[in-house]
């Protein structure tokens, strides 16, 4: 094939998550410097015409195209981290990055187990020479409260659940819901105390009791409190949780933060639930999650992100 006819295949060997090396060495390395500038005028998308009569690289295509060669990398590195400095360095990006984050900090708290987020903790305080709770407790934002109280938990994971209880707090927090105009419900201490406290199968049984009395699903009634929407369904239904932040991470006009999810989430679920979530993700979108990233993902990152999942499936 003649080199500018492989503009198409270059063009498309770094424009997913990750890059297709064996495409683009095998391009790059056999054109020469009129095929490198015939590339440059043709592709805008990556260059833009300088004032003073040449083309250069985007800026922000750099930077783009930078972070997905550093994906390989980080998959890696992240794979190969004991899982409790794993989780420490996920909760100190999302205290870093803000609000925007915050999400991350109530899924470290609510997918892992009581000894798993104690581990994340001990690491915190090693890495950083700082309490994730003294962190947490300066974040800003109505999340405060409720983030605080997430990370520093230790949960009861006993097979013991006062039905009775249940019952009761499933109409505390229906109340709590329905009065959203008065106050936000992450900002009341009963309903943090139950999300905070309670084990995953006491709120289970407070979501199912909701549905009894109510109903309707608790998620229904939470579209416009993400937070708390977030909190419960980690707490309770993680595979669904996990599928959609899989399914958001794969669109094209994901942001940074949401495409990360895709490394993050097969990494640290493949050796705890990563069947369940494939299941779950066939069952609520319709397609295998290993074609999903079979059609998005590029070269060894998507070769890495499939091998972890064929080892569950």
């Amino acid at each position: 094939m003649d080199p500018p006819d492989d503009f198409e295949a270059l063009t498309k060997a770094f424009s997913g998550f990750g890059v297709d090396e064996d495409s683009m060495a095998s391009i790059l390395g056999k054109w020469h410097s009129e095929h490198l500038e015939s590339f440059r005028k043709r592709t805008p998308k990556f260059f833009v015409e300088d004032e003073r009569l040449f083309e250069r690289w985007d800026d922000h295509h750099i930077a783009c195209l930078t972070k997905e060669f550093l994906q390989f990398k980080d998959i890696v590195v992240q794979w190969i981290m004991h899982p409790w400095e794993r989780d420490a360095r996920l909760v100190h990006e999302a205290i870093t990055k803000g609000p925007q984050a915050y999400g991350l900090l109530i899924e470290i708290a609510c997918t892992r187990s009581s000894e798993e987020l104690l581990g994340a903790r001990k690491a915190y305080q090693s890495l950083f020479d700082q309490s994730i709770e003294d962190v947490a407790s300066r974040l800003e934002g109505i999340e405060r409260k409720l983030l605080v109280a997430l990370v520093s938990s230790y949960r009861y994971e006993g097979s013991r659940v006062n039905e009775g209880t249940a019952r009761s707090e499933a109409t505390t927090l229906a109340i709590a819901v329905k009065n959203v105009d008065k106050k936000n419900p992450i900002e009341d201490d009963g309903i943090v105390r139950i999300l905070t406290t309670r084990s995953k199968l006491h709120l289970k049984a407070v979501v199912k009791y909701y549905k009894e009395i109510y109903g309707k699903n608790i998620d229904e009634d939470l579209d416009t409190l993400m937070s708390l929407k977030e909190t419960l369904q980690c707490l309770c239904n993680p595979q669904a949780y996990f599928s959609k932040v899989l399914n958001d991470a794969f669109k094209d006009d994901a942001d940074e933060n949401t495409k990360d999810a895709l490394t993050r989430v097969i990494v640290t679920r493949s050796n705890v639930d990563m069947k369940e979530i494939i299941e779950e993700f066939d069952k609520q979108y319709k397609v295998p999650l290993t074609q999903k990233i079979e059609d998005v993902a590029l070269g060894n990152y998507k070769d890495f992100l499939v091998s972890l999942i064929r080892r569950v499936a």
